[in-house]
């Protein structure tokens, strides 16, 4: 896994972590960063796009879904 630190306007830092399964082509990877109670996700070839934001358990039944199949 990779890891690249964002910085924003604010005192906030979040680490976000790629596959290192998604290759130098970049290809369809998502980012995940986590914070205290939310899990951000973002596209990983759009670092300035946009962010979704969700709870640790919503983000931990997606991952479980996803799992699955």
């Amino acid at each position: 896994m990779n890891v690249h630190v964002t910085t924003g306007g604010s005192d906030t830092e979040l680490h976000w972590h790629k596959s290192s399964h998604s290759g130098a082509e970049g290809g369809n990877c998502l980012e995940v960063a986590t914070s205290p109670g939310t899990v951000h996700v973002r596209d990983s070839k759009q670092h300035t796009g946009p962010t979704l934001t969700l709870a640790p358990d919503a983000w931990a039944a997606f991952v479980a879904e996803a799992a699955r199949d």
